[in-house]
């Protein structure tokens, strides 16, 4: 959002599409909140984003004309003094984001009455963090009004989601993205490339949009299966060009980035403004990077599925079924070892071995 943007209580949720339901349940909360919500769904369904929209209407309760204007603004783009963003900064939630979450909490907001903590990746915390979350929701400081955002629920925090109002979102329909690209000035065909490769998040897509190499980059993944010659070395070149690849694909994002810190920089010379959170930007892009690169690892381990079941089309296939269940371990792999070579590694020598 530019700086000439004003967002009104009504358009708060523009960035959040096909969650009419999810919208509704939280433009009816936003007049009475409770201490917590969870919003349950999967990856790219706009989760975060309404977070943040939800935030725009708590914090800008109370104010009118260009005061609440500011709120909004600032809580659309995530800079909010009184909205807080806490993330894993490596594969899972650990004690001490747990306690960062607690001392959130307990510090008193800095502009208004309430503030909004939102915390990403609840689903993946380490056992010794559930306690230290539990407790901190369970008896909430008066203030804070927490937003946990989780693809699902696994059984170590059914009781976290027991004391959270759980808001669900759904996937987003690839056309539905395709219109909202088209509308915005993209290309059909790239729109539609675009979001076929953005496994179901508008943000992505928006991204791969601008990307001239996206269609290189699938069909470096196409080849995969037909440059594997049983050698070691086809595995190392393969492995090399596929991490170059995901470097380029880091390009766009970054460029988008360098314009989100020059926005940032110009409001703080205009307005002054308290709580600016350069650091918290430079922290979010440095996530937003490594989502970014395990998206590429997603849409690359998704363009090899495709072709092994294209191959099971034909006809029964050990080989392909094998290779599925070497792509579905190294998917699951992902969440706890992020390193990019030894997976891509220990896949290719997989595929070659089948």
């Amino acid at each position: 959002m530019s700086l000439a943007e004003s967002p009104t209580s009504d358009d708060v949720f523009g960035g959040v599409i096909g969650q009419n339901t999810a919208v509704a349940q939280l433009q009816a909360a936003a007049s009475a909140p409770v201490h917590a919500y969870m919003f349950l769904g999967p990856r790219g369904s706009g989760r975060r984003q309404a977070a943040f929209a939800f935030a725009a209407l708590l914090l800008s309760e109370g104010s009118d004309g260009e005061a609440a204007e500011r709120h909004r603004r600032l809580c659309l783009a995530g800079t909010h003094p009184d909205l807080t963003i806490v993330e894993a900064e490596g594969a899972a939630l650990r004690v001490t984001e747990a306690e960062q979450i607690i001392r959130h909490g307990t510090v008193s907001p800095v502009e208004g009455a309430r503030k909004v903590i939102v915390v990403g990746g609840v689903d993946a915390i380490e056992e010794a963090a559930i306690g230290k979350l539990l407790k901190v929701i369970e008896e909430p400081p008066p203030s804070a009004v927490f937003v946990l955002l989780a693809e699902e629920v696994p059984p170590d925090i059914i009781t976290i989601a027991s004391r959270c109002v759980t808001i669900d979102f759904v996937a987003v329909p690839v056309q539905l993205i395709v219109t909202v690209l088209v509308t915005e000035g993209v290309n059909p065909k790239r729109a539609k490339n675009a979001a076929a490769a953005s496994g179901g998040d508008l943000a992505r897509a928006r991204l791969l949009a601008t990307d001239d190499a996206l269609a290189e980059r699938a069909e470096l993944w196409q080849s995969v299966p037909s440059r594997l010659d049983g050698t070691g070395a086809a595995v190392v070149s393969l492995v090399n060009e596929l991490k170059e690849a995901m470097d380029g694909a880091t390009e766009a994002l970054e460029a988008q980035q360098l314009i989100e810190i020059a926005e940032l920089d110009a409001r703080v010379e205009v307005t002054g403004e308290r709580g600016a959170g350069r650091s918290d930007l430079v922290a979010r892009h440095k996530r937003e990077v490594r989502r970014l690169r395990t998206d590429e690892m997603r849409f690359g381990l998704a363009t090899l599925s495709r072709h092994y079941r294209d191959v099971l089309i034909e006809g029964p296939s050990g080989v392909a079924d094998n290779a599925l269940a070497a792509i579905t371990h190294v998917g699951d792999a992902m969440v706890r070892n992020p390193n990019e070579s030894l997976l891509l590694q220990a896949l290719l020598l997989d595929l070659t071995t089948d």
